[in-house]
């Protein structure tokens, strides 16, 4: 990442959860679950002052949109419909408001940050860290980050097969943990992409010039309403800082 480098965040956040009503902006330790991402991005802008940084919010729904304003991020972007459904990708949706926000802002953008509402224990060098991989690798196109996994699909993961009876997901001959080669959890916090890749018939951002970026702090996808109830507890007994 160059100096005075043009950078759009995004915080795709749309209201038709149906796992969790409501989810992007249900309560945590006494703050809508946004906000902490809105807080995380106006981080980072801060401290990239050298740069042009862009915060821009995807939602199609009111009820976020006000929200998010609550916090400071107002938005004059619409998700369109055929972009908020259970079937369409977020790369998609990314891409809309790139393009939405390149034309309002008058700007071409070097690199996009998505920021996962759901994933918030992320830090500030977290970002920075992941957007200064591009300076070391002139191919590099994305980045995303990780954690390491529990288990592992080389060692003690199986899948049923077709005859009832298992195996292994990825077969190999390894007899500890420790001897299969290393896997990661994307945990869905982090994604950077350079410009070009929304040029591109991408609909994932795992590409062949993709490269990992590896949490050292616990992270994890609120998927159940018991990761709510986990979030609050840590953040409530500052065991992390959002």
């Amino acid at each position: 990442m160059k100096k005075e480098s043009n950078i759009l965040i995004t915080i795709c956040a749309r209201g038709g959860s149906k796992g969790i009503p409501g989810k992007n902006i249900k309560e945590v330790n006494g703050k809508p679950l946004i906000a902490y991402t809105i807080e995380a991005a106006r981080r980072v802008k801060e401290k990239l002052s050298e740069c042009r940084v862009d915060i821009e919010l995807s939602t199609d729904s009111d009820e976020i949109r006000n929200c998010a304003a609550e916090f400071g991020l107002k938005s004059d972007y619409q998700r369109p419909d055929y972009l908020a459904n259970d079937t369409c990708g977020k790369i998609d949706a990314i891409r809309d408001l790139l393009f939405h926000s390149e034309k309002k802002n008058n700007c071409m953008y070097d690199f996009v940050v998505d920021l996962d509402v759901t994933s918030p224990i992320r830090t500030t060098d977290d970002i920075i860290n992941c957007l200064t991989m591009f300076n070391e690798d002139n191919d590099l196109m994305t980045v995303f980050s990780v954690n390491h996994c529990a288990r592992n699909p080389y060692f003690n993961q199986v899948e049923e097969k077709p005859d009832g009876y298992c195996k292994l997901v990825i077969e190999g001959k390894y007899l500890s943990r420790q001897t299969a080669p290393k896997v990661y959890d994307m945990n869905a916090s982090i994604y950077v992409y350079r410009r070009p890749f929304f040029d591109m018939d991408f609909s994932t951002a795992l590409t062949d010039k993709t490269k990992i970026y590896l949490m050292k702090h616990i992270c994890f996808d609120l998927d159940e309403p018991h990761d709510y109830d986990y979030l609050a507890f840590l953040v409530s007994t500052k065991r992390i800082e959002l």
